[in-house]
């Protein structure tokens, strides 16, 4: 018992900061370390900076008992700089764990200063616990992250799990047996994207399987559902139902749903694919050269 306690007065709690700002892949990649840490500091006030479309999403997980928002401000920003900057120094923070490590998370770093800076695990210059591996880039998220922990002194990282996202999915009246389908990939990187008319032959095939196809993405992907739309089957349209047009894979994968991922050129499985118990990855430098048939033999699969 601390000596504030004993005299009657209120025991402060050890504080603890976690960074992990974006994006939806990601953030699901970093449940397993959210958890490790707070495994690794039960008794402790936990909070969470992240960007905001991902405040609501992990207050509900139980890993932090606060969530700030960052508002990621500009360069030119120097109010908005210095506000973030009186607010991290307030926190009375004695761990923070940047599992975002970019640069702009390590300005974050500098931003403590000047004067003692709490303990950092992350790549900023002169962090009390860096993850010092020059090889980092070319690892995968969960490999990357579990090695920084570990440098950090926190070596059991559990899988992520999601068993407390909670939401009625009775409203949308799907079919007893459905599969999703995520188009979706970031506007300024089209090959990352399978033919739209490949989607639609793989639905229509689904369909005469006795699966609803259901299309998922952003209010952005209507255009590509409608696109898809065009074979001869009721598929139904939930394009607008994930708020986030990035990494809806990540979290159907981690979430156990059997999955079969597509990959390009354009990114490595090796350093970016999800994780799940039940996922088939299948590659071309050219996502045009991957038949309906390969698809459908590794959807038979899972």
């Amino acid at each position: 018992m601390t000596a504030a306690a004993a005299n009657g007065g209120p025991e402060r709690r050890d504080r603890i900061l976690v960074v992990k700002l974006a994006a939806l892949g990601d953030m699901v990649l970093a449940l397993g370390p959210f958890a490790a840490i707070r495994r690794a500091h039960p008794g402790a006030h936990i909070t969470l900076l992240t960007t905001a479309p991902f405040a609501d999403f992990t207050r509900q997980s139980g890993y932090f008992d606060d969530v700030w928002v960052d508002d990621r401000p500009s360069v030119l920003q120097c109010t908005a700089w210095l506000a973030l900057r009186k607010r991290l120094r307030a926190g009375g923070f004695r761990r923070v764990y940047d599992l975002q490590t970019s640069d702009r998370s390590g300005w974050y770093f500098r931003l403590m200063g000047p004067g003692p800076r709490p303990e950092w695990s992350g790549i900023a210059a002169g962090c009390s616990h860096p993850h010092a591996n020059p090889g980092r880039d070319f690892m995968h998220s969960i490999e990357r992250q579990d090695e920084q922990l570990a440098a950090a002194g926190i070596t059991d990282v559990p899988p992520a799990d999601l068993a407390w996202v909670r939401a009625d999915t009775a409203r949308f009246g799907l079919a007893p047996r459905f599969a999703l389908l995520v188009p979706s990939a970031a506007p300024h990187r089209p090959a990352k994207r399978w033919p739209a008319v490949n989607f639609a032959r793989l639905a229509a095939g689904l369909a005469a399987d006795g699966a609803e196809p259901v299309i998922l993405g952003g209010a952005a992907e209507r255009t590509l559902a409608n696109e898809i739309k065009t074979a001869a089957v009721a598929i139904r349209d939930l394009t607008g139902a994930v708020g986030n047009d990035t990494g809806p894979m990540h979290m159907i994968a981690a979430a156990g749903c059997p999955s079969v991922v597509l990959f390009s050129r354009e990114s490595d499985p090796a350093l970016t694919a999800p994780r799940g118990p039940a996922v088939a990855i299948l590659r071309r430098d050219d996502l045009g050269d991957l038949t309906v048939a390969e698809v459908a033999a590794a959807l038979s699969l899972r």
